[in-house]
């Protein structure tokens, strides 16, 4: 899927056989971004800087890991790497790159001693195009979805792209999608797949230590800034929320960032909505469903 957006570039790092892998999102310069995390369990790395009251008002690029925290490492490279061309906020004896990082829970589904580390950051960001891959690759290698009706019931999940375009206005969600819950196509919600039961019984519940979070980024070539972006990603949100049976679970530590790279005019309410779609289809994309 192309991403669309005039110097959005993504790249993956992929381990097929840990079953873990992570995705580097690069910005251009001048890209503003925010973001939030509605889950109970997130894994995050600089993530407070995105609060619309705080100073740094660039995002250089954005990183999605499996790996648990430990693949929050993958940010060093990233970071490194960005340095080493100049890239980052200036200061008067240092320029600091602007990652952000959010990972995923994927230790239980592969090898758990191999994560993503700074090399695989720094590999992720080389390999970083207009064009990336979907599915089980980078962040999205090791992602399952379902796991709230017990391990029997769980299947692949992956990443997932979709851009939408109104006009001259461009808005692309990169979704890494590992969901406690179920993903549905619209049509046959996934709450009446279980004799119309919405909680599972006892033996088919949750298990504590399962791979679980949706973690991704939407990013508009719109003018918005850090508070638009946060509007932007509650926007995601919702549409993790439409796509996703039950949604933001303590289990799941999903978390959204809305990047903006201040090309185009458009409101909050109509890059917001894009989001929402965008979302969506790219969380039923990436395990294989189209709306129903």
């Amino acid at each position: 899927m192309q991403i669309g957006i005039d110097g959005v570039l993504v790249g993956h790092r992929t381990d097929e056989d840990a079953k873990t892998g992570c995705t580097v999102i690069r910005l251009p310069e001048g890209t503003v971004g925010a973001g939030e995390i509605r889950g109970g369990a997130p894994a995050s790395r600089e993530f407070a800087v995105l609060d619309p009251t705080r100073t740094v008002q660039r995002l250089d690029a954005v990183v999605l890991s499996g790996g648990s925290a430990y693949g929050l490492a993958a940010g060093d490279g990233v970071m490194r790497a960005l340095e080493a061309d100049g890239v980052g906020f200036e200061l008067s004896d240092a320029v600091v790159p602007i990652v952000v990082g959010l990972s995923l829970y994927d230790l239980a589904v592969g090898d758990p001693d191999v994560r993503p580390d700074a090399a695989w950051g720094r590999d992720a960001l080389v390999a970083a195009s207009s064009d990336p891959g979907t599915g089980a690759v980078g962040a999205g290698t090791g992602a399952t979805v379902g796991k709230w009706r017990g391990r029997d019931a769980a299947r692949q999940g992956g990443l997932g792209i979709h851009r939408v375009e109104q006009g001259a206005l461009v808005v692309t969600a990169i979704v890494a999608v590992n969901a406690v819950g179920d993903i549905d196509d619209g049509s046959f919600p996934a709450r009446v797949l279980d004799d119309e039961r919405v909680w599972p019984d006892p033996e088919h519940q949750v298990v504590d230590g399962d791979p679980n979070t949706v973690i991704g980024v939407v990013v508009t070539n719109a003018a918005l800034d850090k508070i638009g972006c946060f509007v932007v990603a509650q926007g995601a949100h919702d549409g993790l929320a439409r796509a996703v049976f039950p949604p933001h679970m303590r289990t799941d530590g999903d978390g959204f960032v809305a990047a903006a790279t201040g090309a185009v005019e458009a409101t909050v309410d109509e890059v917001r909505l894009a989001a929402v779609v965008a979302t969506e289809t790219a969380i039923r994309e990436a395990v294989g469903i189209l709306p129903g």
